[in-house]
């Protein structure tokens, strides 16, 4: 059987990152863990800010916001829950979280 040809994949094009944001991380000479460290720094930042608007938009308001109740979807609203546990069941109450 004859082998498949791989076509090559262009170059991923890469976002610009603002001088200004760089001066942020990078003020003189770095070593290799100094690198390291601010590139692990950024990437956090970086997941932490992709799944906070991931999840602002699955739930359909921000972290902090009062949701809205016109919201069809109540399944995760004020009441009681029981949980299963080794000793019986746990009675759990679930609040609204309330914005100060």
């Amino acid at each position: 059987m004859p082998s498949k040809t791989r076509k090559p994949k262009a170059a991923q094009v890469l976002p610009t990152i603002p001088k200004e944001l760089i001066d942020q991380f990078v003020n003189g000479p770095m070593s290799a863990e100094a690198v390291n460290a601010a590139s692990m720094a950024f990437k956090k930042a970086l997941i932490e800010r992709a799944l906070g608007a991931e999840l602002t938009h699955h739930l359909g308001y921000a972290a902090g916001a009062v949701r809205a109740f016109s919201t069809s979807w109540t399944g995760s609203g004020s009441g009681s829950n029981s949980s299963p546990s080794g000793a019986g069941s746990l009675l759990i109450l679930q609040k609204l979280a309330e914005s100060s």
